[in-house]
């Protein structure tokens, strides 16, 4: 190990278990509530030829909870023609459980259907499924409510009587991965054979910003490992034409994700969904090049959207609130913008209907929870929830001027202080010497990843460096690569991407402390170690 590594170890408090995970060290699933109830109602409907509905989500989490739950049952024993999944559509169902969910039950006569990523607050229509003799079964990670649906079994991590910590932090397709765990447990799959789930767990957490510590510090771990050799066709056919060339958690996060997403996004998520289930190239290849163009579309439809909210102008109230006619599926991409650049919590609305109603995504960040915050105004909207730093809303347009002012004045009844500095990149270490910053550090670095919430990628201060080198790059000129000396003589390459124009105007001999995360870059064969630019110091 070496030095730098070692104060890195020490500076964030790693233990041996964080450093080295153990797949043993996996959390026994049925410390969850109603875990027993699940398995043996599955079991029942093994045993009884049973039909099952897998009722999903959406998004990436949604998508990738779904199919781990359909291939756990089939290792179950339940035959895949009794399995249907339905995902709802963003634009007709919104989000949650809804009413065409017990249409199509009841229509394919369905006798058992379970919840991935949603379920914990839709208790009509779990009564709807009840008065049909549907049973159900939730799997869930969004907070609870004051009560639970009667389901036959609710598994949500966030129950008031689920204690475990680290479980709380499972994402969706995580307690879709708990149930497969149980279903080892009791003997119904192969021991072993779950941890092929474990390439989708990984991209459902990392999509879902859960917390990157504890139970999904082991997932991470091994999924990555999963992810390398994946049997999916389509993952693998949606890697290549994403060009993704090293799995981490930036790849995962930034190229496979938003691919996945923008089916949800833009059209429908079954296309994601038969994508991850695809059994032959062909087939692979086709949905990821539609995956590929609603991308393109997605990003054209989110700069349009930023930019004409930018020509509007921010107003000074804490939580920046804009309604526009924009494409439903991009409003909450444009609401984490708006927090990025302007540091303030953001929703971003679009009318849907012609009957005025408005419905949006908000993003936020520290101490500011959104779910809450969706609580406090419950009287003024339609529907709401969601987590602490994403949630989505609907609501009348009507309703629009007071929950605007009801969000606001909920703020600043917080007296929250100093926001921003859950937003300002703080440096991990100081580093004098950049001759310590060799391909061996960068390897120790990489056994740290998946990198996100709770195991953020380390960052590094750059000590009293001088330019040698300064360049513009892109058609514009946006884009800036220095060449920076340290006091040790050695030398590294920096690069800053839509550098603002105080980092543009450098000049050669300046002297600055740059902020920064480490990349390896390959040339004609040859490794070394650049840095990308997060912010500089000045002294």
């Amino acid at each position: 190990m070496s030095k730098l590594f070692e104060r890195l170890v020490e500076k964030r408090g790693f233990s041996t278990l964080f450093l080295n995970p153990r797949y043993e060290d996996l959390k026994d699933p049925f410390i969850l509530p109603d875990m027993k109830k699940a398995v043996e109602r599955i079991e029942k409907a093994i045993n009884d030829g049973e039909k099952i509905l897998i009722y999903g989500d959406y998004d990436v989490d949604g998508v990738t909870a779904s199919t781990v739950m359909e291939q756990a049952l089939v290792m179950a024993g339940v035959e895949p023609a009794k399995i249907e999944i339905m995902l709802p559509d963003r634009f007709a169902d919104g989000y949650g459980m809804s009413s065409e969910l017990v249409k199509r039950a009841k229509k394919q006569k369905i006798n058992l259907v379970i919840t991935v990523d949603c379920g914990s607050r839709n208790h009509q229509i779990i009564d709807e499924l009840n008065n049909l003799e549907i049973d159900s079964i939730i799997t869930d990670h969004h907070e609870v409510g004051d009560s639970l649906p009667d389901s036959i079994a609710v598994i949500n991590p966030k129950r008031n009587d689920s204690s475990d910590e680290d479980l709380r932090e499972l994402a969706g397709v995580g307690v879709a991965f708990k149930l497969a765990q149980a279903l080892v447990k009791e003997g119904l799959i192969r021991e072993g054979q779950e941890k092929w789930l474990l390439d989708l767990v990984l991209i459902g957490t990392i999509c879902d910003s859960m917390l990157l510590t504890g139970e999904n510090r082991i997932i991470g771990h091994y999924g990555i490992k999963v992810l390398e050799k994946t049997k999916r066709v389509g993952l693998r056919e949606l890697m290549q034409r994403a060009g993704v060339k090293k799995l981490n958690s930036e790849s995962i996060g930034f190229q496979i994700g938003p691919r996945l997403n923008a089916a949800g996004r833009l059209d429908t998520a079954n296309i994601s969904l038969e994508l991850l289930r695809a059994k032959s190239s062909a087939e692979a290849a086709e949905l990821a090049e539609k995956l590929e163009s609603l991308n393109k579309k997605r990003k054209n439809e989110q700069n349009i959207a930023t930019r004409e909210i930018e020509a509007r102008g921010i107003s000074d109230e804490p939580v920046i609130i804009e309604v526009g006619n924009w494409h439903e599926g991009i409003l909450g991409i444009v609401a984490g913008r708006l927090v990025d650049k302007y540091k303030k919590p953001a929703f971003v609305l679009a009318e849907t209907s012609a009957d005025g109603v408005l419905k949006g995504s908000g993003r936020s960040f520290g101490d500011f929870n959104l779910a809450l915050a969706l609580d406090f105004v419950n009287d003024l909207i339609i529907t709401g929830g969601g987590h602490a730093a994403a949630a989505g809303v609907k609501l009348k347009r009507e309703n629009l001027y007071s929950f605007r002012e009801r969000i606001n004045d909920y703020y600043r009844s917080l007296n929250l202080e100093n926001q921003e500095r859950f937003l300002k990149k703080q440096p991990d270490l100081d580093v004098e010497n950049i001759s310590e910053l060799i391909l061996e550090f960068l390897e120790e670095l990489k056994s740290l990843e998946p990198f996100g919430l709770g195991n953020e990628e380390p960052i590094f201060r750059l000590m009293n460096v001088q330019i040698i080198e300064k360049r513009k790059m892109g058609t514009e000129g946006q884009h800036l690569r220095l060449d920076v000396k340290g006091k040790d003589g050695k030398a590294i390459k920096l690069v800053a991407f839509y550098a603002p124009e105080k980092w543009l105007n450098l000049e050669y001999d300046d002297t600055i402390e740059p902020i920064v995360q480490l990349v390896e870059n390959e040339f004609n064969g040859v490794r070394s170690v650049e840095a990308r630019i997060i912010d500089i110091w000045y002294n």
